[in-house]
């Protein structure tokens, strides 16, 4: 039995159209995408999490969206257990694979095989202690080692700070979280990095427009409808778009207001998305502002070469 082909594993900042190219890579190969993205996992907010719409799931098979209820917990451990389940039972059954994400540590999760634990006490007394005395230190470190993480997280409030900083640190190898791949990966892949080619400002108007388009899609009537199944869980409530408009259905912000406040920290999360791409070993980097789907896709199977197929 032949060897299972490489998994090709998609990374790229918000709003730069790495889905699209997934959508179009999986067409041209017969793959199933697996989406790496710590907020996509929840159901009943797609419009929020920018989930695949129908038409693109009639193009390809998604997994990994919207499997949980947005008033329960996610744990990168818990996600990687799920994700190694997918991506071994594809591979068992000859299926190609895509993965794609803009979450580095959820990336990761899926391509490495890490194990995750609890954090002692004295790890924590010593975070307690640092935040304390240098809380601009320990800030500063998380948005190193976990900038996606960051980004999602009020980094004022040092018991986050200090929870987050735990999580990495309890699990096996995150102490060189900057080598975001270890030697021992869990599967052969090949990864692409999407750059918007030092066009910042044409990234910030598509995450303008993107805000735009989920406040017209009805993002506000989403989240109403969410919370009504009851409270938010602190991870789902991290999702840019839910305390904000929680704000707003609760009076206490105008929408115009809360549509500067998601623009700000999705253009906050892009940033941070790429730092980590300045950390991807081995990663062939493609430039995609401005370049339809098709033709970034196409650039991409050149790069594979016809042999790796």
């Amino acid at each position: 039995m032949a060897d299972p082909a490489p998994v090709v594993a998609l990374f790229g900042a918000t709003a730069l159209g790495k889905s699209d190219v997934a959508l179009e890579l999986a067409e041209r190969l017969d793959a199933d995408i697996v989406v790496a993205d710590s907020m996509q996992v929840y159901a009943g907010l797609p419009i929020v999490t920018n989930q695949p719409g129908a038409e693109a799931r009639r193009r390809a098979t998604y997994h990994l969206v919207a499997w949980l209820a947005p008033q329960d917990e996610c744990s990168v451990a818990e996600y990687a257990s799920a994700a190694h389940d997918v991506v071994d039972g594809l591979l068992a059954a000859g299926r190609r694979v895509i993965v794609e994400g803009g979450s580095g540590l959820y990336l990761r999760a899926v391509l490495g095989d890490l194990t995750f634990g609890g954090a002692p006490g004295e790890g924590r007394r010593a975070l307690e202690e640092r935040w304390g005395r240098d809380p601009g230190g320990l800030v500063a470190e998380l948005e190193r080692r976990a900038p996606d993480v960051a980004a999602r997280i009020d980094t004022r409030n040092g018991r986050r700070v200090i929870r987050a900083l735990e999580s990495l640190d309890a699990s096996r190898g995150e102490a060189r979280h900057d080598a975001l791949w270890q030697p021992a990966e869990r599967y052969e892949h090949r990864l692409f990095a999407l750059l918007p080619d030092g066009d910042r400002v044409a990234l910030d108007a598509r995450i303008d427009r993107r805000v735009d388009d989920m406040l017209d899609a009805g993002a506000l009537e989403e989240v109403a409808a969410a919370r009504t199944l009851g409270p938010f869980s602190r991870t789902a409530a991290q999702a840019i778009g839910v305390r904000e408009l929680c704000a707003v259905l609760d009076g206490e912000l105008a929408l115009d207001d809360a549509a500067v406040r998601m623009k700000t920290r999705t253009r906050a999360l892009a940033r941070r998305q790429l730092t980590w791409m300045r950390k991807l070993p081995e990663a062939a980097a493609l430039p995609a502002a401005g370049q339809p789907p098709a033709a970034v896709a196409g650039d991409l199977l050149r790069l594979l070469g016809s042999g790796a197929w």
